[in-house]
């Protein structure tokens, strides 16, 4: 192999390397900010769950009815 022929193989691979990265960058950006926006529906969802707490307790500090 001459040396022409192992810097144009070198050549090709960091250019497939450099697309891998690249691919891989941005299914990473593509997951980040489906990680972000899960994040925000989850802290949305608890604070609504908190609120809906509060009625739910008050139907359970109430006393059975009397045929119990």
């Amino acid at each position: 192999m001459t040396l022409e022929d192992r810097v144009t193989d070198l050549e090709t691979r960091l250019a497939f390397q450099d697309d891998t990265i690249q691919a891989l960058n941005d299914v990473l950006v593509a997951q980040q900010r489906s990680l972000e926006r899960m994040q925000l529906q989850m802290a949305a969802l608890i604070k609504r769950q908190e609120e809906m707490g509060g009625q739910f307790e008050a139907f359970e500090e109430e006393s059975p009815p009397p045929h119990y």
